[in-house]
Formats: C-alpha cells, sequence, structure tokens
C-alpha cells in the first residue's frame, strides 16, 4: 500500500473516530468526580476539592477516607479544579470544558511542598507519579526554563548525561545519556518525533522559548517510542492558554556581546476554546570573529473541547536560525568563512477521547521537516604545498595545541582546500507520522495500553561540488502493547514490548520490564521511605541518512554490483541495539523532605556503525573465501586503493556507572537538587579507519585514535564523572535560582590527522583525557515590580570557564541578560 493510500484511509477513519467519540460521551450526569492521592498511590483523605469557573468556586468539598470526590455542577464552560491538602503543595489543574450533563473523571495527584515535580508521561505512555515507575526520569519544569533562552544548560542539570557543545552560542550540540551515542536519544515535541533520520538532533540553535516542560528519561525505550529511543527519551511540551480572557505577556533583555532577546506570547481561553501564539527573536554576537547567531522562533497552540471528553489540538513551532561557524579556534587562531543554517518545522495534531470512564485513547498526526544547509563562502588561511605532488592546502596560523592531559603540539593545520566557492553542502529530513494509543483501566490497579505507530520518512543530501545527491525513503510501522499496576499500592510494574517493522533493516523486538516497591512504606520519621527498583529493556535505533548513503551495501549498489552484494551476503545496515540492566534504591529522610536515590546501570551497546576503511572490509566481512576477497577488493575500486571509509556495523562498547540525586525542600520556597554519576565506558570492538595504531608520524609513542576511540579506550566526550547542583528559591514576588554543573577530562581527538604542513600525523594529541573537566555555574533572578511590571537577570558562567567545550574550542566567557517583563490583561493592572 502506498503512502498516500495510506494515509487516505486513515483520514477517511477519523471522521467515524470523531463521531463515535462524540456520540459516546458519558452523558448520564452533570458531575466532576475522581480520587486524590500522594504520589505513591495512597488515598488522601480531608483534601479540599475546589471548582473554578471563571475565578469563583461553584462547589467544593472535601475528600473522603478513600481520597474520593464528587462535584455537581449544573451549568457548562471551562472550568479548573483547585485541590489543598496539609503539608501538600497546591494543585491547580489546566483548564477543562465540561458540558451541562458530562460526567468527567479527574484523578488528582498531590506532592508535598518540598517535593519536585513528579508526573511523568515517557516512563509508562500515560501520566504517572514518577516513585510509581522503576524509571529514571528528571522533569524540568517552568521555573527551572524560566531565565532560559536556549536548552543547552538546562539539560546539564541532570544525573547521567553529557552535554558537548562545539562552541559558543547557537553552535552545534550532542547529548549522551548514559554513555550511548549522540544520535541514541529520542527526541519528542508535544508527542511527535522531530529528530534527523537516524536519532540525530542538535540542540544548540534550540530555543526555550514556547517550551513549558521538558522531561528526560534515561534508558531504553523502543517498546513505547520505536526506534532512536536507544539510550532515551527527550520529550518537550509547548504552553497552553490558561487564563478566561486574553492576556498578553511580553518580555525582552539585553547583555553582553551585543546579546539581545525579545518574546511576545498572547494567550487565553474561550469557552470551549484556548489559544496561545508566541513568536521571539534572538541574537548575539558571540566573542569570537564570524560567530553570530540569530533564531527566530514561532509557535502556536490551540485546543477545542466539542465536550468534557473530546479534545481536539494542533501544535505548531517553526525555527529559523542562522550562526557563524569559525571552526576550532585554537587549532587555527583564524575564523573560518563558513555560515550553517537550519529551517525547523514541526506540526502536530491530535483528538483525545474518554471513550468510556477506564477506556482513553488518542490519534495523532505529526510531521517534522527539518532544512540544513552549511556554507564555506571562501578559503581562509595561507595557501601551502604540504607534499612532494604538489598538493595545497590552506593553512591557519602557527599555534600550541595543548590538551588537559598535559601533553602538547605545535604547528599549523589544514583549514580549507582548494575547489569551487562556495563549497556547500544540504541535509533535508522529512518526517510524516501517525500515532495511535489506547489505555483501559481494568482495575485501580491495573492499566493496559495498546499501540501503533506509522512513518514516512524521506532524506536527501546534496553536496554539489561533490556531485552528490542522494535520497531515501523510508516507511516504519510499529505495534506496542504493555500493561502498567500495583500490587497493593507497595509494588509497582512496567511490562511492555513492541513488534517494529522498518523498510531498512527487517523486523524487530523491543521488550522492557521494571518493578518497584516500597520495603518501608513513607511516612513520617527520620527514615521516611525505602523503595528498591529493577529495569531490563532493550532498543534499537535506524542508522542516519548519511550512515544508509556511506554503507558498504549502498556503494556496491550504487556502481552496480548487485551481483557481488548478494553473492557476498552484504545486506544494508542493520539496527544499533542496546540492552540495558538496572538496579537502585530510593531512601527518603525527615518525612521525606529529603530524597535520596542511587542506581546502578549496565548498558551493552552492539552492531554500532562505524566508518571502516576499504583496505579493511574484505578482511572483516565474515565467512569470506580468499576468492570472495579478491572479489570484494575489485568491487571497491578506488575506496580499497585510496583507502575511503565506507558505513559497516562492526563496533561495540559497554557504559556502565552508578547515577545519584539529591533532592530537599525547605518549606515551601527553597528546592534544593544534586547529583552525581561515575561513568565507566570502553569500546571492545571497533574496525574504523584508525586501524593504524599507533597512527604514524606523531611524536608520541602511544596509540591514537584519530577520527574514533580505538579498542579497550573511552567513547569520545563522555566524562567519567559529572555532576549538578542547583538551588531555587520562589516567593509571591521574588525568585531566585542558582545552577551549577561539573564534569571531569574525558577522551577526545584534535581530529586533525594528515593535517600538518607536511600531510603527517604531528598535530594529533593522544586521545586519554584530552578534554578539560569544566565547572559552569549562572546565577539568576525575578521581582514582580507591579502586578503588570517584572524585572530579571541571568549571569552565565561565572567564573569565565573557557574549557566547557571540547578541545580547539572556546566557550563563551561570562555573560549577562537584564530584561523587563510585561504583562496585559485582566488583572494585570491594564
Amino acid at each position: 500500500m502506498t503512502n498516500s493510500r495510506y494515509l487516505r484511509k486513515i483520514s477517511a477513519c477519523l471522521p467515524l473516530f470523531v463521531i463515535f467519540a462524540t456520540a459516546h460521551s458519558p452523558s448520564w450526569a452533570g458531575e466532576i468526580h475522581g480520587i486524590v492521592t500522594d504520589p505513591s498511590g495512597a488515598p488522601i483523605s480531608g483534601a479540599t476539592v475546589a471548582l473554578f469557573h471563571d475565578k469563583a468556586v461553584v462547589t467544593s468539598k472535601a475528600t473522603g477516607s478513600d481520597g474520593g470526590f464528587e462535584l455537581i455542577t449544573g451549568v457548562e464552560g471551562r472550568f479548573y479544579l483547585v485541590v489543598t491538602g496539609k503539608t501538600f503543595r497546591q494543585l491547580e489543574t489546566p483548564g477543562f470544558y465540561a458540558g451541562r450533563l458530562d460526567n468527567i473523571e479527574r484523578n488528582l495527584v498531590l506532592e508535598p511542598a518540598w517535593v519536585h515535580e513528579s508526573i511523568v508521561v515517557t516512563a509508562t505512555g500515560t501520566p504517572t507519579p514518577q516513585p510509581q515507575t522503576s524509571a529514571a526520569t528528571t522533569v524540568l519544569g517552568p521555573q527551572d526554563l524560566d531565565l532560559r533562552d536556549e536548552m543547552v544548560s538546562p539539560l546539564r542539570l541532570m544525573p547521567g548525561t553529557a552535554v558537548a557543545q562545539v562552541g559558543q552560542r547557537g553552535a552545534q550540540t550532542a547529548l549522551f545519556l548514559r554513555g550511548g551515542n549522540s544520535d541514541s536519544n529520542k527526541i519528542l515535541l508535544d508527542g511527535i518525533s522531530i529528530g534527523d533520520l537516524g536519532g540525530r538532533f542538535d540542540f544548540g540553535p534550540l530555543s526555550a522559548n514556547a517550551i513549558e516542560r521538558a522531561e528526560i528519561y534515561r534508558g531504553p525505550d523502543s517498546n513505547i517510542y520505536g526506534a532512536d529511543a536507544a539510550s532515551g527519551v527527550v520529550s518537550f511540551t509547548t504552553p497552553r492558554g490558561t487564563t478566561s480572557f486574553p492576556s498578553f505577556l511580553f518580555h525582552g533583555d539585553v547583555g553582553n556581546f551585543f546579546t539581545s532577546q525579545e518574546d511576545l506570547e498572547a494567550a487565553g481561553t474561550h469557552n470551549k476554546l484556548d489559544y496561545l501564539g508566541e513568536f521571539s527573536w534572538m541574537q548575539t554576537n558571540n566573542d569570537l570573529q564570524n560567530d553570530e547567531f540569530h533564531v527566530a522562533t514561532a509557535a502556536a497552540n490551540l485546543g477545542w473541547q466539542p465536550n468534557g471528553s473530546t479534545q481536539f489540538r494542533g501544535a505548531l513551532h517553526y525555527g529559523v536560525d542562522a550562526t557563524g561557524d569559525p571552526n576550532a579556534w585554537q587549532f587555527y587562531q583564524i575564523a573560518d568563512s563558513a555560515t550553517q543554517k537550519d529551517q525547523d518545522l514541526f506540526i502536530s495534531g491530535s483528538v483525545e477521547n474518554q471513550t468510556t470512564p477506564d477506556f482513553h485513547n488518542i490519534v495523532r498526526y505529526g510531521a517534522a521537516r527539518k532544512r540544513e544547509q552549511y556554507y564555506l563562502w571562501q578559503p581562509t588561511g595561507e595557501l601551502l604545498t604540504y607534499d612532494i605532488y604538489g598538493d595545497q592546502a590552506y593553512y591557519g596560523n602557527p599555534v600550541t595545541i595543548e590538551g588537559a592531559n598535559g601533553y602538547s603540539v605545535s604547528g599549523q593545520a589544514q583549514l580549507d582546500y582548494p575547489e569551487t566557492y562556495p563549497y556547500q553542502q544540504y541535509l533535508d529530513s522529512n518526517r510524516d507520522q501517525v500515532v495511535y494509543q489506547g489505555d483501559y483501566r481494568f482495575t485501580p490497579h491495573l492499566t493496559g495500553l495498546i499501540g501503533f505507530q506509522f512513518e514516512d520518512e524521506r532524506g536527501r543530501e546534496y553536496i554539489p561540488e561533490f556531485f552528490t545527491d542522494e535520497s531515501v525513503q523510508r516507511k516504519n510501522y510499529v505495534y506496542i502493547a504493555g500493561v502498567h499496576g500495583d500490587f497493593k499500592n507497595r509494588v509497582f510494574y512496567t511490562l511492555g514490548g513492541s513488534l517494529e517493522r522498518y523498510s531498512l533493516f527487517g523486523t524487530e523486538t523491543s521488550p522492557r520490564a521494571g518493578i518497584s516497591g516500597y520495603a518501608l512504606r513513607p511516612r513520617n520519621g527520620v527514615f521516611s521511605g525505602t523503595r528498591i527498583l529493577f529495569n531490563f529493556g532493550d532498543a534499537v535505533r535506524e542508522p542516519a541518512l548519511t550512515e544508509q548513503i556511506d554503507s558498504l551495501y549502498a556503494f556496491l549498489m550504487s556502481s552496480g554490483d548487485q551481483s557481488d552484494a548478494q553473492a557476498l551476503h552484504i545486506s544494508p545496515l542493520a539496527a544499533p541495539t542496546t540492552r540495558t540492566y538496572e538496579g537502585g534504591v530510593e531512601q527518603g529522610f525527615l518525612s521525606n523532605r529529603i530524597i535520596f536515590r542511587s542506581s546502578y546501570f549496565h548498558n551493552q551497546f552492539g552492531r554500532e556503525i562505524e566508518g571502516v576503511g576499504g583496505r579493511v572490509l574484505p578482511n572483516i566481512i565474515p565467512g569470506l573465501t580468499p576468492t570472495e576477497q579478491q572479489q570484494l577488493i575489485t568491487a571497491l575500486g578506488y575506496y580499497y586503493t585510496d583507502d575511503y571509509p565506507l558505513s559497516v556495523n562492526t563496533e561495540a562498547f559497554r557504559a556502565q556507572g552508578v547515577e545519584t540525586t539529591v533532592e530537599a525542600g525547605i518549606g515551601r520556597s527553597i528546592f534544593l537538587r544534586g547529583g552525581y554519576t561515575y561513568l565507566d565506558a570502553v569500546v571492545q570492538r571497533s574496525f574504523s579507519s584508525d586501524n593504524e595504531t599507533p597512527v604514524t608520524g606523531t611524536s608520541f609513542d602511544i596509540p591514537i585514535g584519530a577520527l574514533s576511540p580505538l579498542v579497550g579506550a573511552r567513547p569520545f566526550r563522555r566524562p567519567p564523572h559529572t555532576g549538578f547542583f542547583s538551588a531555587n528559591y520562589s516567593a509571591k514576588k521574588l525568585t531566585g535560582t542558582f545552577t551549577a554543573s561539573f564534569a571531569g577530562r574525558s577522551d577526545d581527538s584534535t581530529y586533525l590527522e594528515y593535517a600538518d604542513t607536511s600531510g603527517g600525523n604531528s598535530l594529533l594529541l593522544p586521545n586519554r583525557n584530552l578534554d578539560h573537566g569544566f565547572a559552569k555555574m549562572d546565577l539568576g533572578g525575578s521581582y514582580q515590580l507591579m502586578p503588570w511590571l517584572g524585572v530579571y537577570g541571568l549571569a552565565e558562567n561565572l567564573t569565565d570557564n573557557q574549557h566547557i567545550a571540547p578541545i580547539g574550542y572556546i566557550s563563551l566567557p561570562s555573560s549577562v541578560r537584564l530584561g523587563i517583563r510585561l504583562q496585559w490583561g485582566k488583572g494585570s493592572g491594564q
């Protein structure tokens, strides 16, 4: 079935689903009812549940001994609930529409006043209090993102993560979760996948504006989200309109490095409709020549509820950015004349229905359109001849390169090459996605989940200079099923699995299991709750667009050697795999005012993709006879003669470690959080193009991996020691925040293979501990001068650390931004 025929069938079915959902909405009473529990699932009695309509209390009631409540309303309109309980943080629910005769269920979770937000979705596929899951999940809420204009710094404030930004604000940024590769993360926005084909995602230009919440799940979760959720899931959420009147919010700030930011938001609700629109602009010169960055982001979120059980929602994000790419300044001391540009469009649309009190359904469509362009406008540097054949290149200035390990080299490095300018490279990633998910509550202690996903993916790589114009198309189908439940609110379990059919590499399965239980139930006292947890999971990821295009199989197909590929049993790239085991403990102290978590994880990454030189390939393809090896050598042609690399599934590595966090609340205004992760990662198998060990032409008698780590070494840019600390203060008018992130030294390379003035390797340094460790500290706050006017400020990198980025790149020095916030609307004084 073609994609267009498939989408036509889906489109034809949607109206029937909507008619069924609307016609079968419960309508036998006009009431709102539910159960109020704490995060462990225990019912809370005596909590006050108030129903509000247009800022006025319609009715209220105290919960019974079972935590239940029932509120009767005889009017229709938009409502919200406010729940209060002794020692618990007041909860205000998002607004919802209820008809005169609607019967609506709202089960609510109250959290202690000193506890960080704990409702998560990525762990089970449905909103679940974190203590009822075994998964390692961190939520960054509005207070964590309030003063930020980018997502790079907040991503460092969680355990098990390493963030590598190759330059200053706006530069390419990769996220490594628990030692996995940066392309092993599933990135979601409002429930749709927004990563490139194969999981790559650049966090550098991503604006924090129009993002209300970020949830980071650490561990494989392909059984719910399909391929690419091999190391974890990062899920972003767009805010919604909440006020019963149109409200307009503006904030703008200025700072050093000619930095400025402006953001305008319009939002509100009207009867069955909620709406939000936002536009932001940010620009800065950064601190290097040719390193200017700007990004414009537009977002919209529109919801409509025809009745209390059905909701239609559409959301859109469009981002346009451009940043200079001066290259690794410390290697050249001269800026490259290059620019990186992106245009990203993300659209999601959903129909959600509570078909019966126990049966919930959602159908979602998502579209992602990503355009990436790189331009090298002209060569920079000194034109030199570097070998006896008269080959030339443009070189940077003479420099001394020193690593964090104490090794150093001096010389000039190749920067650009004589070719046709401007050099251009284009990458396109397009995805259309249809997702269905249904959950059914068999009993209050058991919920089942079923789902289906379809993806139509298209990609293109276009490099005019090399006459490269390659396109790929993939169609993927994922079927999921799982259960989540508990036994007497003491033992919680999650079991699930998926059957996944990918056009590129065939059928895969991804099971997952998790269990947690209270050895000591939460209670008042010094030791106030002990929880044990265990997780197991398998996952896969798709090969990236460039990996597929540059694979050994694709080369043989494109060069007309299909018969050789078949005879030598060379198939398309397989799916890289992940298998993880995790066990840990959570301990509460002082009536859960302090929560300590610690877990051990062991991840095994197999069938990883690497570029292997043509001369090595005949020796590593299993089962080839000498005659067949010669047949492959002939088919490879110049790839064998010149030892050019092609992509194959030949790498494996493992990553194990210990992850710890501590959270503490002091009253209702101060919240403290900190964490430390020890990571032991090692490459177990590799046949990369760095097969010369040690690389010749260096001044060190040490094996060096020029482009990738060697067997027995650590994967690059994953430090063994990382940590963070944050302190937040929140009062009626004043807020303050202090954050710090830390990382130890990590392995890396200068990547300057055959790049010195003789075409040699003298500019390579030993990989071990090449990148510097760092500490990045930020301080910010805001004050509400009047109902309609507030001021804020943020100082970043207080210690002026220049080594937050990997070797060769200079981090942004200390920066300060000061701004104002304006609000228009009812109650704002305007």
